[in-house]
């Protein structure tokens, strides 16, 4: 199995315990959290269900009875509510020989999307909740893992819940993305020999999502695979971005257009500016919604370096919802073999790019040297000074230092002219008089080729290169 290194120590961990184990795994779709399961269990589980979505509370029962029978359950009517359903699992997990997992002895059972399995006026939540509390949290051999797609009903319903399962979780996973380190591993085992450019441009589209890299053909190039997958006959991920949100989130059209308006703004918008474009919801809806999407990873949340009184920002980062937005939406392009290598291409990756490097912060203070720093990171635009100054991405660092890194993507080594050197100088004289910070100013460069040697360079204190994002 590829990565997942600190998830797999979690798991290792839980079978180790020597007491009753509740863990919730929770991340966007495709992410890979049933795969990661299934693997690392060897499929040796006392019991697994899954929910079935878009199905009515007795379809979602006639499944589970299904897999009741398959663990040995010889009821073989359908249950009549969860709780007969919860207490069939309870007697079949009592039995001598119920399946235990081969390397603990634990018993092990993995209930997977979960929130499909909460139906509209079901009583699934109680009979869940009485399972775990009457019966579960008492069996010191019981390994207890949900898992879902729908992250929100998890976070709501499991992790901050209030009631029954208040403090009952022993642990949680939220998987993310593959980062480009993972996602070059990746490649190689399913037998692609991308270049690092090649595997950063496949995670400008795709990020870093196992799901839509499975689907790249070593025989063909990475171009090639991109026209196939969304502009060919019958293309496999056409339909993808609607049915990621419907999958995800019910009333999935406001959260499709609050990633429209965001996709409109490069650093992204307030809430505010968000509910004066008239296309979103607004008040505790906007919060769940925003909330949920930055649980997923679509969104990220910052504040303006100047001053965090003017509200956070959210900024869509997800790079298959920008990808699908800018150019299948639009329908601006039929043919990416076409596209590549125009202007409008490079001008594309440019921005693509920077939304890699803040999936990658956690590299970049890695090949500074100050991961161990505690930081904050942020952007950050002038209000007052002409001409206006924006910066990408600022690491303001607890020892006294503001990294202002400058985020390039250029084929060839990035060459600092004398108008560049004074346009980043005008950035940080205009960082320093608008924010009046003390702390030191650190030009950083994270060019995709590197910098060219020649006399401006000096200006830079620390150079990155699209290299230096695969580090581990």
């Amino acid at each position: 199995m590829v990565g997942r290194k600190e998830e797999i120590s979690i798991l290792e961990d839980l079978l180790d315990s020597n007491k009753p184990e509740f863990l919730a795994l929770y991340g966007r779709r495709r992410i890979g959290k049933t795969y990661l399961i299934k693997e690392f269990f060897n499929d040796s589980f006392s019991f697994y269900a899954t929910g079935v979505q878009n199905v009515n509370t007795k379809q979602q029962l006639r499944v589970f009875k299904e897999a009741l029978v398959k663990y040995g359950d010889n009821t073989k009517t359908i249950p009549k509510d969860w709780f007969e359903a919860f207490s069939r699992l309870e007697r079949l997990l009592g039995e001598n020989d119920v399946t235990r997992e081969y390397r603990s002895g634990k018993r092990v059972v993995f209930l997977d999307e979960l929130p499909w399995m909460d139906t509209a006026r079901s009583d699934f939540k109680s009979a869940f909740d009485y399972f775990w509390n009457s019966w579960g949290s008492s069996q010191k051999d019981l390994l207890l893992i949900i898992c879902g797609s729908a992250t929100s009903w998890i976070i709501n319903n499991i992790v901050k819940d209030t009631g029954g399962f208040y403090n009952r979780l022993t642990r949680q996973i939220r998987l993310m993305p593959f980062t480009l380190d993972e996602c070059e591993k990746f490649l190689l085992e399913n037998g692609l020999q991308f270049t690092r450019k090649q595997i950063i441009e496949s995670y400008m589209i795709f990020g870093g999502v196992p799901y839509y890299l499975n689907y790249l053909k070593p025989q063909y190039s990475l171009t090639q695979n991109v026209d196939m997958l969304f502009f060919g006959e019958n293309c496999p991920l056409k339909y993808e971005f609607q049915n990621m949100f419907k999958a995800l989130f019910r009333n999935s059209d406001y959260y499709i257009e609050i990633i429209r308006e965001l996709s409109k703004k490069k650093y992204g918008m307030t809430r505010s500016e968000l509910i004066d474009s008239k296309r979103v919801p607004e008040g505790k809806t906007l919060t769940k919604c925003l909330e949920d999407l930055e649980q997923c990873g679509f969104i990220r949340k910052y504040h303006d370096y100047s001053s965090e009184k003017n509200g956070a920002h959210f900024q869509l980062i997800d790079p298959m919802c920008l990808f699908y937005l800018t150019f299948m939406e639009t329908g601006m392009v039929g043919s990416w073999m076409d596209y590549v290598e125009t202007p409008a291409y490079y001008s594309w990756c440019g921005l693509a790019f920077e939304r890699v490097c803040l999936m990658h912060t956690k590299q970049i203070k890695q090949k500074l040297g100050i991961a161990g720093v505690s930081s904050n990171e942020l952007a950050w635009a002038s209000k007052k000074t002409s001409p206006k100054a924006q910066i990408d991405l600022l690491i303001d660092r607890k020892d006294d230092v503001i990294n202002v890194c400058e985020i390039k993507y250029t084929k060839e080594p990035f060459s600092i002219d004398s108008n560049y050197e004074k346009n980043l100088i005008h950035k940080v004289e205009a960082l320093r008089s608008e924010t009046g910070t003390k702390k030191a100013l650190w030009i950083t460069m994270i060019s995709f080729s590197g910098l060219k040697n020649n006399k401006y360079k000096n200006i830079v204190i620390n150079e990155l290169t699209g290299d230096d994002l695969f580090d581990k």
